[in-house]
Formats: C-alpha cells, sequence, structure tokens
C-alpha cells in the first residue's frame, strides 16, 4: 500500500456525471488548476501554444470555445459541442496531454473540475453571464480594471482567428457559427 503521506499518495477523484452528458452538444464550463496553485507559466509564449493547441482540441472533437481566459495558477473555458461525435472528456485529456510540457516543470492538478451547463444555464442570457463571470476573473483578481485589458483571454471559433469576445458583434457571430455547424453536424466555413 503506498505511503498516503508521500507525494505519490492516492488523489480523490472529483465526482463526473456520466459520459452522455459530455457528449454530443454538452455545454461545459471547465476550470484546469496548477497543482498547488503555484503560478510563474503564464505569459505570451504559453498563451500562443494554448491557442495553437486548442484549435487542434476543436478541430478533432468539434467544439467551440467562446471563451477562455488563462490566470496565473489556473485556467477556465468553456466548449460547447458541435456534432453528436464530440466529446469534451477526450478533448480535456488532450488539451492536457499537449499542454502540460508548456507548463513544466509546474503540472497540472490531477484532475479538472468541470459544469456542465444545464438547459437553463444554455439560454443566451444566462450563457452570456457565465462566460462573462470567466472574463471578470481577472478584474475580480486586481489583475485588470477592465476585462478586456486581460491579454489572457480569448475564444476558440475555427476560421474565426480574429474573432474576440470584445469584437463588435461577437455574439451574433458565434451564434451564427454555431447554429451552422450544428446543422451540418461539423465545423465548417459558413
Amino acid at each position: 500500500m503506498p505511503d498516503l503521506g508521500s507525494p505519490h499518495r492516492l488523489k480523490e477523484h472529483l465526482p463526473r456525471l456520466e459520459a452522455e452528458h459530455y457528449r454530443g452538444q454538452a455545454f461545459v464550463f471547465w476550470t484546469h488548476t496548477i497543482e498547488d496553485r503555484r503560478a510563474g507559466w503564464l505569459d505570451s509564449e504559453r498563451h500562443h501554444a494554448f491557442r495553437e493547441i486548442m484549435l487542434h482540441v476543436a478541430t478533432r472533437e468539434h467544439l467551440l470555445c467562446p471563451i477562455y481566459t488563462l490566470m496565473p495558477d489556473h485556467l477556465h473555458l468553456i466548449w460547447i459541442g458541435c456534432c453528436t461525435g464530440s466529446d469534451q472528456r477526450a478533448a480535456s485529456k488532450f488539451l492536457r496531454k499537449h499542454f502540460a510540457p508548456r507548463i513544466a516543470p509546474l503540472e497540472f492538478q490531477h484532475q479538472p473540475h468541470d459544469h456542465v451547463l444545464r438547459e437553463d444555464e444554455r439560454e443566451r442570457v444566462a450563457f452570456s453571464l457565465t462566460c462573462d463571470y470567466i472574463a471578470q476573473n481577472p478584474v475580480r483578481k486586481v489583475l485588470v480594471v477592465q476585462p478586456g485589458e486581460w491579454p489572457f483571454t480569448g475564444c476558440v471559433v475555427p476560421g474565426y482567428p480574429d474573432l474576440y469576445p470584445w469584437s463588435e458583434g461577437f455574439w451574433e457571430i458565434f451564434w451564427r457559427v454555431f447554429n451552422a455547424s450544428v446543422s451540418r453536424g461539423y465545423l465548417g466555413k459558413i
């Protein structure tokens, strides 16, 4: 039996819903925390690497990310599946596998936290409030005065590299892309 006081102690797993809740057109709010809430990894180079990996994740799993915020000791993001084959657990595993080397020697906590949005939380007004909560994180931590000032917040919508959460008409464009993607069953140009 392992020594529970050692660095390799057994970790408890956060409760998870059944796998089907993370598949298809699921809306999930993810939090990936750095082990022991350590900081020191966040810079422009790693932000660029994160965006590149997120683009691969979005393409592989047919996901859209209307908002993410990278913080000194964690990151928040929302993914929305666009087809029946979308799998956010697989996406999370892929993201962590490919981004973990970029934050070394720091590591992610052994398991991310997630919140699968209920139907009422997916309604446009409620959903935009959840996205705003993510955007306001740097303001709450007194890192910036306005959320648009934080250089580590963005979105990942394949085919729209210049789309930004504070862009003119962002939500109109985002929902148009989402609806077109869902109707085709995959991500593609509208």
